[in-house]
């Protein structure tokens, strides 16, 4: 399992309540940034952080990316 951080805990969290757990329902940085109530910067920041630890997934789009939770084995 990868190390979280405190910040990396609380950006997954807000995508799993989201329901963002396949690529279908996907959430934008706009999304998680209204359920965590923290700064846009702050979770896009995360946001890249996660996608390259492996935790969460990315997917251009026209107008936004999305993000979603990679499904994990256990």
């Amino acid at each position: 399992m990868v190390d979280l951080t405190p910040l990396e805990q609380n950006v997954v969290r807000a995508l799993q309540e989201l329901g963002a757990t396949d690529e279908s329902k996907m959430k934008t940085a706009d999304d998680v940034m209204k359920k965590s109530k923290m700064p846009k910067g702050q979770i896009a920041n995360t946001l890249i952080t996660l996608v390259n630890k492996g935790v969460v997934v990315r997917k251009a789009r026209e107008k936004s990316a999305g993000y979603f939770v990679k499904k994990t084995e256990g």
